[in-house]
């Protein structure tokens, strides 16, 4: 009965054991996927990209011309010192004084970030305040870190009336600073 006991665990012993080490072979093949199916470079699963191919795609994003297969900064050559009323893609800041009108061009965005501003408009629309979705008729006070969207130019902002101190704004797009008389030329 001992010896019969013992044959017992050997052969648990080594059904374990060979249960262990047929795992250990198969488990990370499993793991690791279909081996036969390996992505080879160049192919559809991994496409082989050439430079130029590269500066088409990022010119045709940045607007230049795709054709040309040159980036975005030789196709559209950018002045080295440009005006801060010129239109551009960058984000000025600055300062409205007191008695002045900042007068957008078509397509500029600002953002009021200190004092009190109201919204000029020669017309009987308004300006666009894209954070609240609404639109702001002249006279009308405008918020300040606000997105105020001008598709037309010709609008502006200006300190409100009493005022004492001058407008911070931020502007990216082309504007004019001037003084408007009372019939607001």
């Amino acid at each position: 009965m001992i010896l019969r006991y013992k044959g017992w665990k050997l052969t648990a012993a080594a059904v374990v054991i060979g249960a262990g080490l047929w795992a250990g072979f198969e488990w990370p093949s499993m793991a690791e996927g279909d081996v036969t199916t390996a992505v080879t470079p160049g192919s559809v699963d991994d496409p082989v990209v050439t430079k130029s191919y590269v500066d088409q795609k990022i010119a045709a994003l940045s607007g230049g011309n795709s054709n040309s297969g040159g980036t975005a900064s030789e196709d559209k050559p950018v002045p080295e010192e440009q005006e801060p009323g010129e239109a551009n893609n960058t984000t000025n800041i600055v300062t409205v004084p007191v008695g002045k009108t900042l007068i957008a061009k078509d397509g500029a965005q600002m953002v009021v970030r200190a004092g009190k501003a109201i919204a000029y408009s020669p017309d009987s629309n308004g300006i666009a305040d894209v954070t609240d979705g609404a639109d702001i008729k002249s006279g009308s006070r405008v918020l300040n870190n606000h997105l105020i969207m001008f598709p037309r130019g010709g609008r502006g902002i200006l300190p409100e009336p009493g005022q004492k101190y001058s407008l911070t704004v931020m502007v990216m797009g082309g504007y004019e600073i001037k003084v408007l008389d009372d019939q607001g030329k």
